[in-house]
């Protein structure tokens, strides 16, 4: 009888959630066609007309792209659940491995691999049809086949010893388990944020060191003025996949270091690079990414205690669909059933780290407003957003609900008072 109710409310949310999607996306896209005929009043002196409509038609092309996305996820979501995908996966996988490690590990292995081949025509699709309509793919096919090797190589280098130690905690820890495994994953979380700016960054991307000794001073004397000590100032080539630029610092204690788009560097003047560096900075000064870290931390503390009681029930498996082993270890396809209702059951709650998110971006951009010129982060924000082709229309309800910055408009506005 709870497995009933169990499915029941998996598929209420699961209506919910997708009602609700398209529902926004609907909303959004007759927002940005109502607004496309005309610039808004306050960018009419820095975005033409021009501008303002591939901007527009960018974000419906990728919000229709969404809406498809969605319906086939859901289907693939129901097709692994309760059309009986993974249970004929785990009973073939079974046959070959019975259950022990072998079984658990190579159980979410075809999972995540099944997973990533049907991602990947739709991943391909937004590369070289979506993103090339509007200008913005640099990457050759070539380049799309090696990231994706490249990504499955560290994948497994990173994550086939996470998931074994995971997994042999959960078998043999006792009912504390995934207190143990939190800890484990906390500590390889900020591993990751050591070893990736200077092992695995440069495994996809060049880094040079900026050269431009003026930029160079302007940059470090900002830096000192916040008092931000930084490993290194470099240019990221970035254009050989995109025309989107970006900059951000990466790294965690001495091991930062800041990183810039050369396509950033191309489009913006030094006192535009200086403002955009200084949102970046504040949000270290301010201690945004601790707070985040924190967030993150205790939620996965939450969900994996959440899991490590959901494991033992016999209806969370049978009420998406699967049915546990009565003799043996449930604990890889638990781990899957949970990656897959999870966010089901969370997607309502996402407007609450978009309130987060867009708190900090105001405070970022009063920071740089600060210790830069505001006018010189007004005028970037207009050209990124003009390079990046952001509708300056959003509809205000899917931007509240989804966007991790405020609209344009607001965060100029502010900037300008």
């Amino acid at each position: 009888m709870i497995f009933q109710t169990f499915s029941v409310l998996f598929v209420g949310f699961l209506l919910l959630t997708l009602v609700l999607q398209f529902w926004l996306a609907s909303r959004h896209i007759r927002h940005i066609l109502r607004h496309r005929a005309q610039v808004p009043a306050e960018f009419r002196s820095t975005i033409t007309l021009n501008a303002h409509q591939k901007a527009a038609d960018y974000s419906i092309a990728k919000t229709k792209f969404g809406m498809g996305l969605l319906l086939i996820n859901t289907a693939v979501l129901i097709g692994f659940t309760f059309l009986g995908g993974l249970q004929w996966l785990a009973n073939s996988l079974f046959k070959l491995n019975g259950n022990g490690m072998v079984y658990q590990i190579s159980l979410i292995v075809a999972f995540v691999a099944i997973s990533g081949l049907i991602d990947l025509p739709f991943d391909y699709y937004r590369q070289f049809v979506l993103e090339a309509r509007f200008g913005f793919n640099k990457m050759t096919r070539k380049l799309f086949v090696m990231d994706m090797l490249k990504g499955v190589l560290i994948g497994a280098a990173l994550g086939l010893p996470l998931l074994w130690v995971v997994l042999t905690l959960m078998e043999k820890s006792g009912a504390l388990w995934w207190l143990y495994a939190w800890l484990v994953w906390t500590a390889f979380q900020l591993l990751m944020m050591i070893i990736f700016p200077t092992w695995i960054a440069p495994l996809f991307n060049k880094f040079s060191p900026l050269t431009d000794d003026s930029l160079r001073s302007r940059i470090e004397g900002l830096m000192q003025r916040v008092g931000f000590a930084a490993n290194g100032l470099f240019v990221m080539d970035g254009s050989k996949r995109s025309a989107h630029g970006n900059a951000y610092f990466s790294g965690f204690g001495a091991n930062k270091r800041i990183v810039f788009f050369d396509t950033l560097l191309s489009r913006l003047a030094p006192p535009e690079i200086e403002a955009v560096l200084a949102h970046e900075l504040g949000h270290f000064k301010l201690k945004h990414i601790v707070k985040r870290m924190a967030v993150m931390f205790l939620l996965s503390l939450g969900f994996l205690a959440l899991l490590g009681y959901l494991k033992e029930q016999v209806w969370f498996y049978t009420g998406l669909g699967v049915d546990p082993l009565l003799f043996g270890s449930n604990d890889g396809m638990a781990l899957i059933l949970f990656m897959l209702s999870l966010p089901v059951f969370t997607f309502v709650l996402s407007p609450l780290s978009s309130i987060s998110s867009r708190k900090h971006e105001f405070e970022a951009d009063a920071f740089a407003a600060q210790h830069t010129d505001a006018h010189a982060l007004v005028s970037a924000l207009v050209k990124l957003y003009e390079d990046n082709a952001s509708t300056l229309t959003p509809d205000p309800l899917h931007s509240a609900f989804y966007d991790s910055h405020p609209p344009a408009s607001l965060r100029i506005a502010r900037l300008q008072a």
